[in-house]
């Protein structure tokens, strides 16, 4: 299993908002950002602050997927 932040993206794009501003609106690394695009690991405090930036529960940013 791995971690998917795809609905992240999409929430992004319902919000009308790059990931510059995400960047921005939560307080997070350019480096955190590059990391849930590339699906990596990324320290629960940085999925906090995104919530918390984009009002919203953890479950409408990321999920665990099956690897085939």
């Amino acid at each position: 299993m791995v971690i998917s932040y795809k609905k992240l993206w999409k929430l992004l794009i319902d919000k009308d908002m790059k990931k510059k501003d995400l960047q921005k609106a939560a307080g997070v690394s350019a480096a955190s950002i590059t990391k849930l695009a590339k699906n990596e690991h990324v320290n629960t405090e940085i999925i906090e602050k995104i919530c918390i930036a984009l009002q919203c529960d953890v479950s409408d940013i990321m999920e665990m997927v099956c690897e085939s």
